[in-house]
């Protein structure tokens, strides 16, 4: 199994001691976090796209960017890119140019996108955001093949032997499709013949089930190889320490501030157990890890980059004891394919 971190950019109250960074700190958190990701051994990191509070997650290229230059192995992700809500030209310009920024490394996952606030500022229905996502997504796979395209459609003017520059690093981009709770971006992803990412968030682990078996079917019925559907999964919080009690007193103010209102999860201790939260000792993590995979099949994982709650030493000492006591254990358990750029150096 592949495992990378992922940030939102939530900018927000530490949920221990009420101080908050700076927008600009905030920002450099996020790149100190991502050079640590890379120093440890994961295998990505994510920055994710909002725009509305409490996110500064509205131009994950830009942050990207900046992370790719600090960077030289890890594979960098968005998670994901609300196509639904952006111009497919510009988005393919932004990113071809971040992938060769980043030799290669980037790893593209698009999603409609969430929030009612984040619509409005846009002036957009959800409805609207599904047709804009699958049109948006036509559009930038054909430039990402061919940067001169003649395309009509509805959400922008049509393009007619359009050049759009530059070419892309990669030749053949991996693009994962964000999956929550609605089968339109898993149809989507049968339809190209690529990847899911299960939000494996908000809820128990059922619904994220049944569309990950919806996506296996729905890839078969399609005729393609059903040995290459691939699957990523997250996780809903993400705290290690070497006990149990340990872990889950750390975590029970982050629960507090951002879970305690739910009405999925009846209390804490609900939470840790029906939840995909990554929080306790590495044997239990561990065993948590195997047991999504059993029902989900997944080859890659995100678990938060953020460290809430947490001073500096502790959440490199979650992030170390990860990757030295939970990731060995999950990779010789669960194979998983490698993540590998397909280099195609841009001649013009």
């Amino acid at each position: 199994m592949k495992f990378l971190l992922l940030t939102l950019i939530p900018h927000t109250p530490n949920p221990v001691t009420g101080s908050k960074l700076s927008t600009r700190d905030r920002f450099h958190q996020v790149v100190d976090n991502a050079i640590l990701a890379e120093e440890l051994g994961y295998d990505g990191f994510a920055v994710g796209e909002r725009h509305e509070r409490p996110f500064i997650s509205s131009s994950p290229p830009v942050v990207l960017s900046h992370i790719a230059a600090k960077t030289q192995r890890i594979r960098l992700f968005t998670g994901v890119t609300t196509l639904s809500l952006l111009d497919p030209v510009r988005a393919f310009e932004d990113y071809a140019t971040l992938d060769h920024l980043a030799d290669g490394r980037l790893e593209l996952m698009i999603g409609k996108g969430n929030g009612t606030a984040q619509r409005d500022l846009f002036d957009i229905t959800e409805d609207e955001q599904w047709d804009r996502n699958r049109e948006s997504y036509e559009v930038f796979h054909q430039l990402w093949r061919n940067n001169k395209i003649t395309w009509t459609g509805t959400i922008r003017p049509p393009l007619q032997d359009a050049e759009v520059w530059p070419l892309p690093y990669q030749k053949h981009l991996r693009v994962w499709h964000g999956s929550a709770t609605s089968t339109q971006s898993v149809d989507l992803a049968v339809r190209y013949g690529e990847p899911i990412f299960s939000a494996n968030v908000t809820h128990p682990i059922e619904p994220y089930k049944h569309l990950v078996d919806y996506y296996r079917h729905q890839w078969s019925a399609a005729g393609h190889d059903p040995s290459e559907a691939l699957v990523g999964a997250g996780s809903a919080g993400f705290l290690v320490r070497p006990t149990s009690q340990e872990a889950k007193a750390l975590y029970q103010p982050v629960f507090e501030a951002r879970h305690a209102h739910s009405q999925i999860w009846e209390s804490y201790d609900d939470f840790l157990e029906r939840s995909s939260a990554l929080v306790g000792s590495p044997a239990e993590i561990s065993e948590k890890i195997l047991r999504y995979h059993e029902a989900l099949g997944h080859e890659v994982m995100h678990a938060s980059a953020d460290g809430e709650g947490l001073n500096e030493a502790q959440h490199r000492e979650s992030l170390e004891l990860f990757q030295s006591d939970v990731a060995p254990i999950i990779r010789a358990a669960v194979p998983s394919r490698p993540l590998e750029p397909v280099f195609s150096h841009a001649k013009a």
